[in-house]
Order: structure tokens, then sequence, then C-alpha cells
């Protein structure tokens, strides 16, 4: 491990970037050696990943032939997920991050064969994927703090935003570019062998972890990771407003402007004359190209210091690109309202993801980071139920308008009654 060399990195300045070069993607953070490690591990995983998200609902559906249960397997990983995230942050507040990487990123890679051993054998078992799903979603809890919570002992507090964006863009790439290789290999190789090359990107992950340096708990004394310490990372966000006003944005966003369980209807609906499958593809896809877009010309606004009037404004600018969507009835110009909404989402993920770095302590940033998962993976869900019963009751496109000027409203209103996170800046 080069634990000197890579602590002595964060603190020594990165040139920057002038020209034109000053408004692509702001790459700062990979001048620095474990940042970099962590960042190349995440490009291996976020392709990998979605293999196995890919391949688990399809053999769900090819054991049953019920979409249904495609959706209770989704629920047995949601329940764990969201639990051990919980947990997850508080353990990362009290060990060695480092070694929590290790553990759990190696459990995610041995889950990983485990469904390939059960898909190659042959079991056809939904009960034994489920268990599967809940383990390696219980193990993406209890990882997602600690890798997140880290960033911030790798990099100086100016070029956080930096980092997320480059974090971010490579999830966002993995969206779009796992799912579309996973269609073109089942037909080559075969869905067992989807599961066999994640564990084999896992291994790569682990490898580059192994090389970070020691990331133990700063202060001194002895840390306990139990319900009341998460307790107490509740506490922390009420007493911060800056910090709970940047969950509430997020929530805002997600819950009342995320309309995806209404993109079906549209495709049969509004848009059946461009065709319903081309019209479902893009409009499943625009979000993502739009966010990994945002990413590519990060340094647009990585460099900004207004980090919570850059939260503000990306918010209201996702809710009124999803307002002009409902109002389209042309499928090119809602796709672009969509890719103007995923620019707008990566902006404010990249400025909420520095807030909660930069304005949480580093004993309270695990669990800061798993609320963050828990929101961030919550928040779509029940946007589904919500826009679903909308669309139903008043019509997919009234909903997903409404739903856009809700956030605006919300968003805008939150902002002029509580100003704490309009004055943030790093």
């Amino acid at each position: 491990m080069e634990t000197s060399d890579d602590s002595a990195s964060v603190s020594e300045p990165v040139p920057v970037r002038k020209g034109w070069r000053r408004f692509a993607m702001d790459t700062r953070p990979l001048g620095r050696p474990a940042y970099r490690r962590l960042w190349s591990s995440t490009i291996v995983t976020a392709v990998g990943s979605q293999l196995t998200a890919v391949a688990v609902p399809k053999q769900v559906y090819d054991i049953t032939g019920s979409s249904a249960w495609v959706g209770y397997a989704s629920l047995a990983g949601l329940v764990p997920m969201v639990v051990f995230a919980l947990w997850g942050g508080a353990v990362a507040d009290a060990m060695d991050r480092r070694r929590l990487l290790l553990i759990t990123n190696s459990g995610i890679a041995v889950t990983s064969l485990l469904f390939w051993v059960q898909a190659f054998a042959g079991m056809d078992s939904v009960g034994v994927l489920m268990v599967l799903l809940a383990v390696q979603q219980a193990f993406f809890g209890l990882n997602s703090p600690a890798r997140n919570a880290s960033i911030a002992r790798l990099v100086p507090p100016e070029e956080l935003a930096a980092a997320n964006a480059l974090g971010s863009t490579v999830m966002q790439t993995g969206l779009v570019a796992g799912p579309l290789l996973a269609g073109a290999l089942i037909p080559v190789v075969g869905l067992p062998e989807l599961y066999l090359i994640d564990a084999v990107a896992l291994c790569v992950t682990v490898w580059a972890v192994y090389r970070l340096p020691a990331l133990p708990p700063l202060g001194e004394g002895r840390r306990r990771a139990g319900v009341r310490e998460i307790a107490e990372g509740f506490r922390y966000i009420s007493r911060h407003k800056v910090l709970l006003l940047s969950f509430l944005a997020d929530v805002i966003a997600m819950v009342f402007g995320m309309p995806r369980a209404l993109f079906p209807q549209l495709a049969a609906e509004t848009y059946a004359p461009y065709g319903e499958g081309l019209a479902l593809g893009l409009l499943f896809a625009a979000i993502p190209i739009g966010a990994v877009l945002g990413g590519l010309f990060s340094g647009t606004f990585s460099r900004i210091r207004r980090h919570g009037v850059m939260v503000i404004g990306a918010v209201v600018a996702w809710g009124a690109a999803i307002a002009l969507v409902g109002v389209s009835l042309n499928l090119w110009f809602s796709v672009a309202f969509l890719i103007v909404a995923g620019v707008a989402d990566m902006v404010s993920m990249v400025f909420r993801g520095a807030i909660l770095l930069s304005a949480a302590t580093d004993e309270m940033r695990g669990r800061m980071q798993g609320v963050f998962t828990v929101v961030v993976a919550g928040g779509p869900r029940l946007a589904d139920v919500l826009h679903g019963t909308a669309g139903a009751a008043f019509g997919p496109r009234v909903a997903v308008t409404g739903g856009g000027v809700l956030v605006v409203v919300v968003m805008l209103g939150l902002a002029a009654a509580m100003p704490a996170l309009r004055r943030y800046r790093v």
C-alpha cells in the first residue's frame, strides 16, 4: 500500500486547465493516485453490475412467465439494501473504510459467483434468486456509504464536486452501456455467463480497493455501530439544515418529478405513431444520456462554490423540463426535454454529494451517505407509485406536467422559506 504518497497527494494542488478544456469534464481528482484507483474500480463495476441487474429479472421472468414475480424480486432486494445502508453508514464511521470496502466488495463478488452457479446448474428456483439478490443488496448497502464517504479523504474540498461528477458520469454511463451489452451478450454467451463476467469484474474492484491507503476513523476512542449511532445520524441531519435541505431537494425532484412509471403508457398512447418500441426505448434512455452529457461537460460547473444555489437551480430546471415533456406531443421534443432533465439531475447529484461530504464532519460522513443511499434508491420507487396512480386517474400527460410544475413550486417555496441551502457555499 502507498499510504504516505497517497495521503500527501491530497494536499498538493493540481493545475487548472485553461482555454476550451476548462469546459470539458473536470479531471483534477484523477491526478490523485488514491482517488484514481477508487474511480477506476467504479468504471469496471458500473457496467458489470448492470449485467447482473439485467440477468436477474430476465431469469425470474423466464422461470415464472410473470412480471409480478419480477416486481417481487425487486422488492426482495430493496428492503435489505435500505436496512443495511443505514447500518452500513454507522459501520463506515466506526471502522477503517478501506477494510469495509474490501469485505463488502468481496461479498458482492462471491454472491455474483453464486448467481452464476445456480444459473449454470439450471436450478430454476425463484426462491434461491431472491435470497441471493437480498444478500447482494445487503452487501451493496454496506458498501455504498463507505465508498462515497471515502472520497472526502482522497481529494481536497475544492475538488469534491469534480470527483462526484467523475463518479456519477461513470455510473450513468453504466446504466446506458450495461443493459445494451447484456442484450448483445445473452444470445452469444448465454445468461449464466453475465453473472460470471460481473464476478470477474468485481475481482478487479477488490484489487483496486486493496491498493488504497488505510482510512481509519479520525480522532481517538473506539466507536460503536448500533441503533443509537444510527439515530444520532438522523439527529445530526435535523441539527444541520443544509444537510436536511439537500435530502429534501432530492426527495422533491424524484418523488414529484420522476415519471418513468408513465413511460409505457406514453409510448403506447401519446407517441404510438412513432412506434411503441422505439418510443419506449428512447424515453427510458434519455435521462441517463443527459446525465452522461452533463458529466462530460462538468468543467462548466464543477468549480462553482455556491453549491446550494446550484442544487436549487438544478432541481427547478429538472421540474421545468419534466413539465415540458407532459406538454409535448412530439416524441423528439420530449426526448430532448428528458435529456435536459438528465443534465439537471447530474448537476443536482454532483452538488448534493459535495454538500454531504463538505458540510458533514468525517465521523458522520458514513451515516450521511447511508441516508443518501436510501433516499436515492427509495425516491424513484415512491415516484413510480405516485405517478402510476396519478396517470391512471388523470391521464399520463397531466400527471407528468403536474409533477414537473409541483417540483418547481415546492423547491422555490422551500428555498424562500429556508435560506440555509441557497446561502451555502463550500
